[in-house]
């Protein structure tokens, strides 16, 4: 059944689904309408106020289906190589059975689906559905994995309280009426969680909730707090098991030993739900502006538009490849005692934020994501730093890469090629796109247009040669397509081809590196995704960068990177990408969703510069060093840095 390819509210389109929603006496939304915090109970009782319905079923996941044939690591889940079997899953398979399945509501169908994407453990390919995204869970017990006189244990965070304290007292209110002191536990030791050693069920929450990363280690790190950049400051994230984004736990038991006690008690923590979504004053409401499609749920044709033909170079539509991390909705500063004491350089206004170590030898660039407010301005930050460095005398740079999702391609490269020099030729690395019937169609498309091609992603000249030499637009690079085979499937892609970052560096490279790279090391929690996962790799595979890592679970191996990829496209990117070229009626072109959500997919391939026949996703590249956080580093930046520099730089 094809779909209107259109732009609907849902209750103007299916009046019925308006007359399903429950009357005002017993509207479980109705009861928490305007509040921030919610027992996440009244959250799922909201969530689940919507009945099942065959038309938004068919219609999400016919969608889903014809996504995946643009997903370029399909056929790698049939099985998975090691040391990443646990994301093993047939997908075709997995979404037969969900069409098979009887769903009592639309919550329950969407939660399959999120889950489902969510444990395929690549944050470039996972279905977000906004009605059901909207509240968050928060536990006041953030959890950290320590390591204190050579013993490691989970510990509740010990800076929880000036840490929860910034949710503000609409939060820590609801804990003073029913009588809850979560002060006390700070700093606590955590033996058990639900009944299962604390080790044992944070690898739970990692295999179940975390996604976003391929690997279980990184995931684990996902679990447990950490300090980050959040926009332009330092902040610290709860954690997977303080703040996930899901409202099915209304608490957890801990059993524990409190600071300063040697007694075992057990402790039920409750959760508290935020909303973050539109306003509502009951579930016509709610649904109306958190779950109907709107306009910007769906791609448009940008012929139509006006201002992005490619010839002009307009509005250019810049590569990115990210994560999205629901607890980012809700971003808490990290407590003042824990932020730098040394002052920052220039250049520290945006993502970077750089500083020069008390042994004024080393220098610190904090990348906390490729995904400034700015593109240019992130170069002349990272040229604005590195002179500040090299007046102050630093001779060693240090790169703190925790928690960055992500971001803008081009960046990655920019960082990459600055630090290494233009010397060092190509930034990147070679990339394919998948071949299917398609995909086929649209290049195809693209080179038909000739001159009055439109500037999207498909575009021939978006793209170079292996020499550099940047496509013409009547450059067909899925004809033929490449065979290519993958756990005994026929997948084939396009040719390979370069990005074309070069010309979007608004900034000089030098020739030569401004720091020996002998003195470059890098450093992070392994929660470093995507673009991040690319830079760190190029930094490694090229250059032989050094790498460490802190956290983790003790004795399980952690990677030095998360999920790596090469480009995301939001659904709404593809679509764009399919209406631009005239296919929407295509018998393959996924139809248009009729809820507000988004299924994203990895939609390039980085092959590895040591091995191109392998996609740098796939290739296990562990760190040099590993570190265990400790009560002085887990959230303070400037402690790790010193730490990890006296033992990089030796």
């Amino acid at each position: 059944m094809r779909f209107l390819r259109k732009n609907v509210w849902l209750f103007t389109a299916y009046p019925w689904f308006a007359a399903a929603a429950p009357a005002a006496s017993t509207d479980p939304c109705a009861k928490i309408a305007g509040l921030t915090f919610v027992p996440p109970a009244e959250a799922l009782a909201c969530y689940k106020a919507f009945p099942f319905n065959q038309t938004l079923f068919e219609n999400v996941l016919d969608n889903m289906d014809r996504v995946f044939d643009f997903y370029t690591f399909e056929d790698y889940y049939l099985n998975s190589p090691p040391p990443f079997q646990e994301s093993t899953n047939n997908i075709r398979a997995t979404l037969a059975t969900i069409r098979n399945t009887k769903f009592a509501t639309d919550y329950d169908f969407n939660k399959a689906l999120y889950d489902f994407t969510t444990q395929l453990n690549d944050g470039h390919t996972r279905y977000f559905p906004t009605c059901y995204n909207v509240f968050q869970n928060l536990l006041p017990a953030p959890v950290i994995s320590l390591e204190v006189n050579g013993v490691f244990n989970v510990h509740i965070a010990p800076d929880s309280v000036a840490f929860i304290n910034q949710l503000g007292t609409g939060y820590t209110s609801f804990f003073t009426s029913i009588g809850f002191n979560w002060q006390r536990l700070a700093g606590a030791k955590v033996l058990e969680i639900e009944g299962m050693d604390a080790y044992d069920y944070v690898d739970l929450i990692a295999r179940t909730v975390s996604g976003n990363y391929l690997d279980h280690g990184v995931r684990v790190n996902s679990v447990f707090t950490s300090y980050r950049i959040s926009g332009t400051a330092f902040s610290q994230r709860l954690g997977d098991l303080a703040g996930p984004e899901d409202v099915t736990h209304t608490s957890l038991t801990f059993k524990l030993v409190a600071v300063g006690s040697n007694t075992v008690e057990t402790v039920e923590i409750p959760y508290l739900a935020m909303y973050s979504g539109s306003p509502f004053t009951d579930s016509a409401s709610f649904w109306a502006g958190n779950c109907a499609a709107n306009s910007a749920t769906n791609g448009v044709d940008v012929r139509q538009q006006g201002g992005l033909q490619k010839n002009a170079r307009i509005a250019p539509r810049r590569a990115k490849a990210s994560i999205i991390d629901g607890l980012t909705s809700q971003a808490i500063g990290l407590p003042g005692p824990f932020l730098p004491t040394a002052p920052p350089v220039n250049g520290s206004e945006d993502v970077i934020k750089s500083f020069i170590l008390p042994d004024k030898k080393t220098g610190v660039m904090f990348v906390g994501s490729f995904e400034p407010d700015d593109f240019d301005q992130f170069q002349s930050d990272v040229v604005s730093t590195t002179a500040a460095f090299k007046a102050a005398g630093v001779t060693q740079l240090l790169i703190d890469l925790t928690n960055n999702g992500g971001g803008f391609v081009c960046l990655g490269q920019f960082l990459h090629q600055f630090l290494a020099g233009s010397q060092i030729g190509y930034p990147g690395f070679q990339s394919t796109q998948r071949g299917n019937a398609l995909a086929q169609k649209i290049v195809a498309a693209h080179v038909a247009m000739g001159a009055n091609d439109v500037g999207t992603f498909y575009s021939p000249d978006n793209w170079a040669f292996l020499n550099d030499t940047v496509m013409p637009v009547t450059n067909n690079y899925d004809k033929p397509t490449v065979p290519f085979f993958v756990n005994g499937k026929f997948d084939p892609t396009s040719q390979r081809f370069h990005d074309t970052c070069t010309e979007e560096f608004s900034q000089p490279i030098p020739v030569t590196p401004p720091f020996d790279l002998k003195k470059v090391a890098i450093v992070s929690n392994g929660d470093c995704a995507s673009t991040c996962a690319m830079f760190s790799t190029l930094m490694f595979e090229r250059h032989q960068t050094k790498i460490a890592v802190f956290g983790g679970k003790p004795g399980e191996v952690m990677e030095y990177k998360g999920m790596a990829g090469n480009q995301v496209l939001e659904w709404s990117d593809l679509d764009t990408e399919i209406k631009s070229v005239g296919l929407d009626n295509d018998p393959l072109a996924p139809p248009d969703l009729l809820v507000n959500s988004n299924f994203r997919h990895n939609w390039r391939t980085a092959w590895s510069f040591l091995d191109e026949t392998r996609p740098i996703a796939y290739v296990s590249e562990l760190p040099l060093l590993r570190f265990p956080y400790t009560n002085d580093t887990y959230n303070n930046p400037q402690n790790l840095w010193t730490s990890a520099a006296a033992k990089l730089f030796v």
